[in-house]
């Protein structure tokens, strides 16, 4: 499978010329470093150059070519599949060596310097709400060295945590780590039922086995971060369980805050209020029972939370933009 999908790669990368797209894509220079600009690039786009609207959006580097310093509003992975790469942040030259990979936070400014003519180069892009928290909750696990996965995680979450936060992963070309990248590509290339699903469990098992792997060797990864990652995922794992009967009274006493002071560093880590995070879970709790059972739409409300199901409603529909009802017909009919 691997030289079908090189070759399918390599048509895929050729050389692009930035004076000539810039126009085209109309980026906004938002800084500079030296006398180089600085660009948001706050959408994916595919191979085509055409917008991603996908949460998942897979792109192959192009060879020979410039790529000016950019930050995204999302988490990218960098994974040379032939050759190597070098990435440049504001604070650091970083050399990914063939099926290493990187993965760089949100708002981190960065570029890839022009990659060789035989080289082949992935990016993976990972928009908001691509995993949750729950998704990470069985590395906390037997884990020996929990704070690297919970920094990870945060990575992942696409949390806005700073300038020049990346985690850069040497696999020592792992077999099973290279066959996982190169599931998710043939996935992505050739979509079929399922595939979005598939994908993103795929590259969830992607980040398992880094994790495993670096529990066994630290050598193998270089994090560096502006962050205390620990008590902001341990508070969101919290909410995540308890959503449904949980006050911020009470959370604050589990974890020995004043509840003014953790109210206030909720906001500052997440973006989102203490209420706004329980909201979120319950309503995504909520969207799966619709999706998946035909339970009641007042039952689910209270099962969830909500003692009054027109405040359910309200919430829901500010959330999701559709009401309970609408979101069931058009999900159900999907998943039959």
């Amino acid at each position: 499978m691997y030289p079908e999908i090189l070759e399918q790669l390599r048509k895929k990368n050729r050389p692009r010329d930035w004076k000539s797209l810039e126009p085209t894509m109309e980026p906004l220079q938002i800084d500079r470093i030296e006398d180089q600009p600085v660009y948001e690039f706050f959408y994916t786009l595919t191979d085509s150059l055409a917008i991603n609207p996908q949460a998942i959006g897979i792109s192959v580097q192009p060879v020979k070519s410039y790529i000016p310093f950019h930050l995204h509003n999302y988490v990218e992975l960098t994974i040379p599949l032939l050759g190597e790469c070098t990435l440049i942040t504001k604070k650091d030259k970083i050399n990914v060596g063939q099926n290493d990979i990187v993965i760089v936070g949100n708002h981190t400014t960065h570029k890839v310097l022009p990659i060789e003519e035989g080289a082949i180069v992935v990016n993976i892009s990972l928009k908001e709400a691509t995993f949750s928290s729950n998704d990470f909750d069985f590395m906390q696990q037997n884990v020996s060295n929990q704070s690297l996965s919970n920094i990870l995680f945060l990575l992942l979450s696409n949390k806005n945590l700073g300038e020049n936060t990346y985690a850069l992963f040497q696999t020592a070309h792992n077999s099973q780590v290279i066959n996982t990248f190169y599931d998710i590509i043939h996935e992505y290339y050739h979509p079929d039922i399922q595939t979005n699903q598939i994908i993103r469990l795929e590259i969830l098992t992607l980040f398992a086995r880094l994790v495993r792997s670096v529990s066994k060797d630290k050598n193998k990864i270089k994090i560096h971060k502006r962050v205390s990652g620990n008590n902001v995922l341990a508070l969101l794992l919290y909410i995540e369980k308890h959503y449904d009967h949980i006050t911020l009274k009470k959370m604050a006493q589990k974890f020995g805050f004043n509840p003014n002071y953790l109210s206030n560093y909720l906001k500052k880590q997440t973006g989102k209020s203490f209420i706004e995070l329980v909201h979120l879970q319950r309503i995504n709790v909520a969207a799966n029972y619709l999706t998946y059972t035909n339970a009641p739409i007042e039952q689910i409300a209270l099962k969830i939370g909500y003692e009054n199901p027109s405040y359910f409603y309200k919430i829901f529909k500010k959330i999701i933009k559709v009401l309970p009802s609408e979101y069931r017909n058009r999900y159900q009919n999907i998943n039959r």
